[in-house]
């Protein structure tokens, strides 16, 4: 009987694939298989990310004026990530503000509801039906949350109004009024707000203060969801976790003592280049008046830059320059790194200090995810691929072509840098410079419907190239990445072409 003939090497290490010291990225590579000996949902995808956070999920949404505010950060925390709220806000009050809505959140509890005023029209109603998609709207005085609650009104009290009437019936006639309403007062519990749901067979509940103003509202649908968010990220008094972005400017010590008092969880010292006596004296600021606040640093590219801010005290690291879809800092600077070695490099030092780091840029879909993480990053940061959500600031529009499309802009874009003093501040750029180099472009993004259903998928992608891979937890693959156990193959153009779809006439790519 002829021996089994002995196994050939498939693949390389990590690190024999970047020996060559040429700048390769994601899309440059390919994980290869392992084997399989357990169910997708065994992946175990908790994280560090910093020294001092752990997620349950390894997504950051990136701190932009069209990706992250508090709507964003409220999703991402409740599907185990984490949003970090950007800073572009007219004043300081305004990014803390933000902050504080996520910190005030309740599963279940509506913070900033819809509103409407009584002497509004059906018509106006309708419009917020069609932006919004729900009917179910309190009446308060002034159209706001917050204002005194005078009514609310639901599809049932204008279901049988003709169109005809929509403009001349006001929604005082047609509400139903505040004294035959059920509400709860802002200390009630969700157990007890869905025992009133259900018992009343009621579809909202609003809760108000001792003064009767609007504090939040509960929806029994949102009661259904609030069961859906078994890896929701809380700190240690069971408050969901949020980060804000700061630039490197004096005036942002200002900002950092309101977020501070906001309860902020960890600020990321948003710079194009992290490397400066800037981020060094405002990173070394913030860890000696708010010790008890992480802090990220950024961003950098090289294992010299990575140094400097972990010893002047960084947390962890945010990596990428000139990788986002939006970015053109490698254009127009010539400065930067491919994505792929700069993970791999800076990972691999900044994990001799305990420090994790974040992959920011270039992260087109899931697969990217899942090669991010294994060139040694805890966690990914994402613009682009967020932008587009019900989440994302700002108002979908029509394309000439039919397409619902939302406003997407970097943050060296001419369009951020004139409209805010921080986009300046990223870039090193003077308010009073006359002369602005864009680092960055205003582009559009398709809608990518919500959150709520975009991010589960892409947890569930992660944990199936996972197992593929055959790892069962992050962890366990940065270790066996490590170690050369988990090999990787680079591509050629041609292999990345076919690695994609080609050769048909036509397809329908729907991927959740």
């Amino acid at each position: 009987m002829t021996a089994n003939p002995p196994l050939g090497i498939d693949g390389e290490s990590i690190h024999e694939m970047f020996s060559s010291h040429q700048g390769i990225t994601y899309n440059d590579f390919n994980i290869l298989p392992g084997y399989i000996d357990f169910p997708v949902g065994a992946v175990c995808l908790e994280t560090q990310l910093t020294r001092g956070i752990k997620l349950k999920a390894p997504l950051v949404s990136s701190p932009m004026d069209t990706v992250t505010e508090a709507e964003m950060a409220i999703a991402m925390a409740l599907h185990g990530g984490i949003g970090i709220i950007h800073g572009n806000f007219p004043t300081p009050e305004g990014q803390a503000a933000e902050v504080l809505k996520v910190k005030r959140y309740k599963q279940g509890f509506i913070s900033n509801p819809k509103c409407i005023k009584p002497s509004d029209t059906v018509k106006d109603l309708m419009m917020i039906k069609a932006k919004h998609g729900f009917t179910g709207t309190p009446v308060t005085e002034n159209g706001h949350p917050g204002g005194k609650l005078i009514g609310l009104v639901t599809s049932r009290d204008v279901d049988f109004i003709p169109e005809s009437r929509y403009v001349t019936t006001l929604i005082q006639d047609v509400m139903v009024p505040r004294d035959k309403l059920m509400t709860g007062h802002e200390k009630i519990a969700l157990k007890e707000a869905y025992e009133i749901l259900e018992l009343e067979k009621k579809g909202k509940l609003p809760i108000v203060d001792s003064d009767d103003h609007l504090v939040s509202l509960i929806a029994r649908t949102d009661l259904k969801k609030a069961r859906e968010f078994p890896l929701s990220t809380y700190d240690e008094k069971g408050q969901l976790r949020v980060g804000a972005a700061i630039s490197t400017r004096e005036n942002s010590k200002e900002s950092v003592s309101l977020l501070a008092q906001a309860g902020v969880d960890l600020i990321v010292i948003d710079s194009s280049n992290g490397s400066s006596m800037y981020q060094v004296e405002m990173l070394q600021h913030i860890k000696s008046k708010h010790p008890e606040i992480q802090v990220i640093g950024g961003n950098v590219v090289t294992q010299a830059q990575a140094k400097l801010l972990i010893d002047a005290g960084a947390d962890g690291l945010r990596i990428g320059m000139g990788s986002g879809s939006i970015c053109i800092t490698q254009e127009i600077m010539a400065v930067g790194r491919a994505q792929g070695t700069a993970v791999y490099q800076v990972a691999r030092y900044s994990r001799s200090r305990g420090v994790p780091v974040i992959a920011d840029g270039g992260i087109r879909d899931v697969g990217y995810i899942t090669k991010a993480l294994a060139l040694g990053a805890s966690a990914v940061m994402m613009g682009g691929l967020l932008a587009g959500t019900t989440e994302a600031p700002g108002e979908y529009f029509w394309g000439a072509n039919g397409v619902r499309l939302k406003k997407y802009r970097g943050m060296g874009s001419l369009d951020a840098m004139e409209a805010h003093v921080t986009s300046q501040d990223r870039y090193f750029t003077s308010e009073a410079d006359q002369i602005k180099v864009a680092q960055g472009v205003s582009a559009t993004m398709r809608d990518r419907g919500s959150i709520h259903k975009f991010v589960p998928y892409l947890i569930r992608g992660v944990q199936h190239g996972f197992q593929d891979v055959g790892i069962r937890s992050l962890s366990l693959l940065h270790e066996k990445v490590e170690n050369g156990v988990v090999r990787f193959e680079r591509r050629s153009p041609n292999a990345q072409l076919e690695g994609g779809v080609h050769s048909l006439h036509s397809y329908d790519k729907r991927l959740y």
